[in-house]
């Protein structure tokens, strides 16, 4: 079916919105409010343009035996016009390097929740083990809060000691090339 014959059902309509239109006319060199006919003729010339181009595919998607449109039946439509097949392939590979960027900053984003997660439960274990121990018994007074402040101590001394992350190996590796017992 030629895209012509299916123009028909758009006589009359803008397919596509004033402003958009008049945005796009004056980013190439127009006054910023275009004349009602001017946005018209845009609409009429843009839609005619992708209703073709929509034609071209589809005729090729259908010669391959497909029912759906591909991206490289855009490209068999552009490949006489050079600029337009080079613009169509730069918006798909921009696609692609979005689309892999997302997939490494989710799997990023779930591993650092997961990460967190397993962190957290991994204090409130040592947290409980520190706590519970030597507060249980309490039965002389001063004797539990001594030790409860001893775990205390131990568990913040731990904290500081995991907080220096890899500066810690740092300072052993010094250690050692220098011949130094810790």
């Amino acid at each position: 079916m030629e895209p012509r014959a299916r123009a028909g059902k758009n006589v009359g309509k803008m397919n596509f919105s004033h402003m958009e239109l008049a945005q796009l006319l004056y980013a190439h060199g127009d006054v910023k409010n275009p004349l009602p006919e001017t946005v018209r003729v845009l609409d009429e010339i843009l839609t005619d343009f992708m209703q073709s181009i929509a034609f071209e595919a589809t005729r090729a998607a259908h010669y391959s035996g497909r029912q759906k449109i591909k991206y490289e039946d855009f490209e068999f439509a552009f490949r006489k016009n050079p600029a337009f097949l080079g613009k169509v392939q730069e918006v798909f590979e921009k696609q692609r390097e979005i689309k892999k960027a997302r997939e490494i900053l989710k799997d990023t984003d779930d591993d650092i929740m997961k990460d967190a997660a397993e962190e957290e439960k991994r204090r409130e274990k040592e947290g409980d083990k520190a706590g519970g121990g030597g507060s249980g018994g309490g039965g002389a007074g001063g004797r539990g809060t001594a030790a409860a402040a001893a775990g205390t101590a131990a568990s913040a001394a731990a904290r500081a000691e995991e907080e220096l992350g890899e500066a810690d190996d740092d300072a052993e590796a010094e250690a050692d090339a220098l011949g130094k017992k810790r």
